[in-house]
């Protein structure tokens, strides 16, 4: 397994983890310490790291047609260059760790995830972040069509509601997808 798979983390951005940022994921926080796990694990095994943000220009040009008309009368978001659009304390990519940014749910769609996992010789993908019924559902259903073998840190990943969580676990296990804790993801890797 080692040599073969990598962690991609979505969206764990300021926007969407800190409480009362634009577009706060209530189970974004909770997901953070677990996420620290699993990074610290990747990073003492020497396995690739993906860190998949969203940007959007500040015009909302490049945003999703849904979130366009909240993004340009309410409060814009993710956009290069604002604090709300880095990182999460703790999660800061390290050198040699990768950054890919996308506008769109799918960590795959329109960006180079895929090439990139390929040339590395990746068959394995394991997926945390936020939020699960977009991002953290798209990137997992499109890993899958395009053949990755995906596993997914249910602790490590959140959702607005325990509820949203348990039926998007429901479904993507349904697809084959091997859906564990951090503790049993962390106890099978030894």
């Amino acid at each position: 397994m080692k040599t073969k798979t990598a962690l991609v983390i979505i969206d764990m951005q300021k926007d969407f983890v800190l409480p009362g940022a634009p577009m706060c994921v209530a189970g974004g926080m909770d997901a953070l310490v677990n996420i620290k796990r699993v990074l610290q694990y990747f990073r003492e095994e020497s396995l690739p790291v993906f860190h998949v943000i969203r940007e959007y220009r500040a015009d909302g040009s490049d945003i999703e047609i849904t979130r366009l008309q909240g993004f340009l009368t309410k409060e814009s978001y993710c956009v290069p260059g604002t604090e709300g659009c880095e990182i999460v304390q703790g999660l800061e990519p390290l050198e040699n760790e990768y950054k890919i940014v996308k506008n769109r749910f799918s960590a795959f769609m329109n960006t180079e995830l895929d090439f990139m996992l390929r040339r590395l010789g990746i068959q394995t993908i394991v997926v945390c972040g936020v939020q699960y019924p977009n991002c953290i559902r798209t990137t997992i259903f499109d890993g899958v069509a395009l053949g990755y073998q995906v596993i997914l840190i249910t602790d490590a990943a959140g959702a607005q509601t325990e509820e949203i969580a348990r039926a998007n676990i429901y479904d993507i296990a349904n697809i084959g997808v091997e859906c564990v804790s951090t503790d049993e993801f962390l106890h099978n890797t030894n």
